[in-house]
């Protein structure tokens, strides 16, 4: 069986059009959308049962123009065939439409019946009864009010003996459908021909099939603009065109209902438009069983998202690169700064202008407090809109930075890049919001279940890694951390995937294997960690929660000495896999929980803080001591640490939420408290702790893990530490320059801590002759003293034994120099 509609332009083009009226448009002198106008109302009945409601005649528009083949001469202006229908009648025969575009810019449309497919009775007066119509919706803007929208064009014989009708409209009216039936009068009666589906004949003007990638909207290089939306489970999708962005409480200004025949490929609908007129941004209607009518949703793919949560119809506005280079920073290299693009400076404090607080052009202006502490990397929490009432951590979008932010995220890369800092975004693929657009769109195939994104579809992998390589291409992104990453290692039934493919994808694409990937398998709904063994090809880096955790408890006088060398060494027993230890992302406060403050400040189970003998507030000088030594012991062991050191926003200046440890809680940075004599000393000794890794970075920034014989563990008398010993408070490691590395500086470093409540004197191991422990760090004496890089010299207090008095809850650090200096 012959289907009702052929294409004859391409093979390609889909086999049938089906399309329901319900009202009718004509044009007019006005531009379209210029007016709102009444429209006639047709229900939605066939078109050629409209009754008796027709124009004889043609229409004389300038925009639109009838011609009948036997009476005006045509003049061959056809610059180019757009495309070709071949209908199917319920009489037999065929009905063929070709549609063109002209010269003077206007659309050309043959109607053809060949002549031996007419018997007699239907040779003479046979007319094409048709109306001009833009979709099915229920709010359409008509061009022209008139009294019908419905037209008879008579048919003509031309040189073939074949009976042709022609018609002329205006560019700038499209898109539309023209919809069509025939009738002639046989024996006192109007006989009706339609489709072979009793229904009428119809095609599209100024929409095409389009094409099924890429998705999302593209520019074609002939102007044209192609649709493109997945979704398997659509009854049915309605492209909704808005032309003014603020209108989205109202219906929108055009919506085009496309045909599963025609603009759907596999699972994607897609159409193409030769223009949009004045239309400004788009949206979706999709539709499932049991729907009457749906919401409209964001296209998942839209780059540009205008106000409302509507798509702008744009490209992406250019932006000069030019002399942008990406710093490209070695891996352990790095010390990264977490922040939030509003909280950071958002705040009065600031002392910014009202239109860039809370902005990506704020975060340039801060510069110099990046160059202060000495980062070189900045880690934004996720920038993606999100559900406002939940936090950043529920995403709805996963293309275009939210509006709030500003559009300057690009000119803000770039003077980072010139500053040698690096950036990198959190990213959140496993779950979304409540009202994300793909819920609505096509829930079954995106979502495992609830709100959990099911990354084993290969429609959502390909999701995540386009909206990646976005990131990088356009934006110029040089890594990601994707936060609830042990959720995307999970299969079709929730089983755990040795080797998930996405995973696997991410590390071999050409474009993402050149960032930074770090997985981050903290999971914000749940606010928990899941340990795993994450899945790396010596590519993955991980953020290292259990660094987090041990070094608490340590502080804390929880943990056995070994936990704390083991995350000293660089974590072997998460990164000795072929990895190394510089992918590893330590850090001891994060935006989901404690800030570095807080931890000394209150005693939580769950966050393995202590308040050092007070909850909360005090004024209690002994207290406050021993809180400001843990700030520092916290600090100096994070920055020691084989692995990549992570600041949290904030904890320089003693940023702090109350003790409470929700995302919601966290206030906005102050920048007034960056003058108090706790952030001024923080800052300076956290640049130091900076500089000394660069300086050191034979010990504190390596690729590769410690020799045994490079490192020496002691405990106080130079014994071997009670590694299982579960009061020992004490461990100090001696670290030992190779002397078989040309490369290598030639001096060792001595690290003793001590987090228990009392004193302890540490033996240190003999120099050789003509050198001298010098200290760098003694985290238990008073600012500014209780750091410096030149040194003050241990000696000897009882002679043949040289030792360091360390007090409670302290750490220090030695190095090995020359007595000339």
């Amino acid at each position: 069986m012959l289907m009702a509609m052929l294409s004859l332009s391409s093979a390609s083009q889909p086999t049938c059009l089906t399309i329901k009226i319900s009202r009718f448009i004509v044009s007019g002198r006005c531009k379209y959308g210029a007016t709102r106008l009444a429209t006639q109302s047709l229900g939605r009945s066939d078109f050629g049962k409209t009754g008796n409601n027709f124009i004889k005649g043609l229409y004389h528009s300038p925009r639109f123009k009838v011609l009948a083949a036997s009476t005006l001469p045509v003049v061959q202006t056809v610059e180019e065939k757009l495309s070709a229908y071949l209908f199917r009648t319920d009489k037999g025969g065929n009905v063929k439409v070709v549609i063109t575009k002209l010269k003077d810019g206007k659309y050309g449309i043959n109607v053809e019946i060949p002549s031996l497919q007419l018997n007699g009775k239907y040779a003479n007066e046979l007319i094409m009864s048709w109306g001009v119509f833009r979709s099915d919706s229920s709010s359409l803007i008509p061009l022209q009010s008139i009294d019908s929208g419905i037209f008879e064009t008579p048919f003509a014989v031309d040189s073939l003996n074949n009976f042709s009708a022609k018609l002329e409209f205006d560019a700038s009216l499209a898109p539309f459908y023209v919809s069509f039936v025939l009738k002639c009068p046989v024996n006192g009666e109007k006989i009706e021909i339609k489709s072979h589906r009793k229904t009428s004949f119809c095609f599209p003007v100024g929409i095409k099939s389009g094409h099924p990638s890429p998705l999302g909207v593209s520019y074609s290089t002939d102007g044209s603009l192609n649709f493109a939306l997945f979704s398997r489970n659509a009854k049915g999708v309605i492209l909704c065109l808005f032309d003014d962005d603020n209108n989205s409480s109202e219906e929108p200004a055009l919506e085009i209902d496309l045909d599963p025949y025609v603009n759907r490929s596999g699972d994607i609908w897609h159409a193409s438009m030769d223009g949009v007129m004045n239309f400004v941004s788009y949206g979706y209607r999709v539709k499932h069983d049991g729907q009457e009518k749906s919401s409209i949703v964001l296209d998942p793919y839209s780059k540009v998202i205008g106000e409302n949560f509507l798509v702008r119809i744009c490209k992406e506005p250019t932006f000069d690169w030019s002399d942008d280079v990406s710093p490209s920073l070695p891996m352990e290299k790095l010390t990264v700064y977490r922040l939030n693009v509003a909280d950071f400076t958002k705040d009065m404090s600031s002392k910014l202008p009202d239109e860039i607080r809370g902005s990506f052009s704020a975060i340039t202006e801060k510069l110099h407090h990046f160059k202060d502490l000495g980062v070189n990397a900045i880690l934004l929490e996720p920038i993606v809109s999100y559900d406002k009432r939940k936090g950043p951590y529920y995403p709805s979008h996963f293309f275009s930075p939210q509006n709030s932010y500003g559009p300057h995220l690009k000119q803000m890369v770039k003077r980072l890049h010139a500053n040698g800092i690096e950036i990198l975004l959190e990213v959140v693929f496993t779950h979304t919001c409540g009202n994300s657009s793909l819920a609505k769109i096509d829930k079954p195939t995106y979502y495992a279940s609830d709100n959990t994104l099911n990354c084993a579809h290969p429609v959502v992998q390909n999701l995540i890694l386009d909206s990646l390589k976005h990131w990088v291409i356009n934006y110029h992104i040089d890594g990601f951390c994707f936060v609830n990453s042990s959720s995307m290692l999970s299969g079709f039934n929730g089983e755990h995937l040795s080797r998930p493919p996405l995973i696997e994808a991410i590390a071999f694409d050409p474009i993402l294997s050149k960032t930074k990937i770090i997985a981050d398998s903290f999971d914000p709904i749940r606010n928990s960690t899941k340990e795993i063994m994450f899945p790396h090809w010596k590519k993955w880096a991980e953020m290292n929660a259990r660094f987090c955790s041990d070094v608490r408890n340590y502080l804390r006088g929880e943990s056995l000495v070994s936990n704390l060398a083991t995350r000293l060494c660089g974590s072997g027993d998460i990164f000795l896999n072929g990895r190394g230890p510089a992918l590893s992302f330590n850090f001891v406060a994060r935006a989901h929980g404690l800030s570095l403050v807080d931890l000394v400040s209150f005693t939580t189970a769950t966050e393995f803080s202590w308040n050092c003998g007070e909850e909360g507030a005090t004024k209690k000088k002994t207290v406050l001591e021993t809180r400001l030594k843990q700030i520092r012991n916290f600090l100096f062991i994070l920055f020691i640490s084989l692995g990549v050191p992570v600041l949290n926003m904030g904890d320089e200046c003693g940023q702090s939420s109350g003790g409470k440890i929700s995302v919601k809680d966290r206030k906005p940075f102050n920048w007034k408290a960056l003058k108090t004599g706790f952030a001024v000393q923080m800052i300076e000794f956290i640049s130091f702790l900076g500089s000394l890794r660069v300086k050191r970075s034979d010990y504190f920034q390596r690729r590769e893990f410690f020799k045994a014989e490079n490192i020496d563990w002691y405990g106080p008398d130079l014994n071997t530490p009670n590694w299982e010993d579960p009061t020992s408070k004490f461990i100090a490691m001696n670290l030992k320059f190779d002397q078989n590395d040309e490369s290598q500086l030639t001096s060792d470093m001595f690290a003793a801590f001590n987090s228990g409540d009392g004193p302890i004197t540490a033996t240190l191991p003999p120099p050789r002759l003509g050198m001298v422990w010098v200290r760098l760090v003694d985290t238990g004496l008073s600012y500014p003293g209780f750091f410096s890089m030149t040194g003050e010299p241990v000696v000897e207090k009882v002679p043949g034994s040289l030792s360091y008095q360390m007090t409670p809850h302290s750490c220090v650090l030695l190095e090995i120099r020359s007595l000339d200096g």
